[in-house]
């Protein structure tokens, strides 16, 4: 098999390793907090943690792919992310559940750094886009494992075991393969070598900035939609929760299903101006969800934001070394990556606020406005950096 199909194979597990723990932990959290008899809405505090550890893997990963070759950080994040899961499986106390949240937030964060900054310089914006659709896969196949090993009468540790074993076995893979990701040439010229910018020269490029608030509010509007939507159908609008669960599925569904579909004509598109109709078509939906015509208005709202957004991120991460430069591409991939947790996180917790204050429709809006500072710095962005 040739070392590129490896590699692109190694990458679409990876990323279905990566949504893996997504996809369990809401599931498996009454369980856990039953039993570390802690208040229900500590979850938050999981989630912050976690999201501490990618925020500072992420942030850091351009100064430590300057020190350490890409397949020894491969390993040692996966690796470091097999250690959380099985120690989330045989944690005794509720204070090693956070520490090992915030070890699993560090690989996690190394991994997805470290494969978007190798794949927007060596894969097509097609393999790009498969790879984050496999992120889908992982985040709908971890509760399908909580409930199947819940439904089978064994305890929610079990399932950890299963993921952190398969964790494991990657992290083995890595190490094994390491040399594999150094030595693959680059798609564009396998002659060239790319040098590094000191990380504080890159953080002072505008664009590199623009980038990172594009991705802020990308990532903001993703998980805002999928976090609150079921919330805003079921106590704010009456729909039945078995319709609402449905509902959100489809939301997921139609950004995995984009992200394949769109991996088919990636490499025969016009990329800017592609993303820029996406970005658009997602403000309509939005738009759509927010004034609530009828329930099925909403849940085409809902299914175009899924759908329009399924190609940015991946695309988006191969635009950035042509529009900040590829020696500053691996630390501005690494801080993309980065805002986009923090706005994930930010945007969704805002939501909330703001819901608990104005009521559950005010979400509809705050989605609405965050789509269109989406496009703000998406045109910033794409005017500010490099040209094609």
């Amino acid at each position: 098999m040739p070392q590129r199909t490896v590699l692109i194979a190694l990458s679409f597990i990876a990323f279905t390793s990566l949504g893996l723990p997504d996809g369990l932990l809401g599931v498996s959290w009454p369980s856990i907090r039953q039993d570390f008899d802690v208040p229900l809405d500590n979850l938050g505090l999981v989630i912050a943690i976690a999201t501490a550890g990618y925020l500072c893997a992420s942030f850091c990963s351009g100064m430590v792919l300057r020190i350490l070759p890409l397949g020894t950080v491969l390993a040692l994040s996966t690796f470091a992310a097999s250690f959380a899961l099985l120690g989330f499986a045989f944690a005794p106390y509720w204070w090693v559940i956070l520490i090992l949240s915030f070890i699993a937030g560090l690989g996690g964060g190394a991994i997805d750094a470290g494969l978007n900054s190798y794949g927007a310089k060596h894969f097509t914006p097609r393999a790009l886009n498969w790879m984050h659709a496999f992120f889908g896969l992982g985040t709908t196949t971890g509760p399908m494992i909580v409930t199947a090993v819940l439904g089978s009468g064994m305890i929610w540790r079990v399932s950890y075991v299963i993921v952190g074993l398969a964790q494991l076995a990657l992290a083995i893979t890595f190490f094994v393969t390491r040399r594999y990701w150094q030595q693959e040439p680059s798609a564009e010229d396998s002659s060239q070598t790319t040098s590094h910018a000191p990380t504080l020269e890159t953080l002072r490029r505008p664009v590199v900035w623009f980038g990172m608030l594009m991705f802020f509010f990308y990532c903001g509007v993703e998980l805002a939609t999928a976090q609150w939507s079921y919330s805003v159908l079921t106590l704010g609008r009456g729909v039945p929760a078995t319709t609402a669960g449905f509902i959100v599925s489809l939301y997921w569904g139609s950004l995995m299903v984009g992200r394949i579909l769109f991996g088919f004509i990636a490499n025969r598109v016009p990329l800017i101006a592609t993303l820029r109709l996406c970005i658009i078509g997602s403000i309509i939906g939005a738009l759509l969800f927010w004034l609530d015509l009828s329930l099925a208005f909403s849940v085409i709202g809902l299914m175009m934001i899924g759908f329009f957004f399924a190609p940015i991120f991946a695309s988006l991460i191969s635009l950035t070394p042509k529009r900040v430069g590829e020696d500053h591409a691996n630390s501005a991939i690494g801080f993309q990556v980065a805002a986009a947790a923090l706005g994930a996180a930010s945007l969704t917790g805002l939501a909330g606020i703001l819901a608990r204050i104005l009521g559950l429709e005010i979400i509809g809006l705050a989605i609405f406005v965050a789509a269109i500072l989406l496009l703000v710095f998406y045109e910033a962005f794409m005017h500010s950096g490099k040209r094609r």
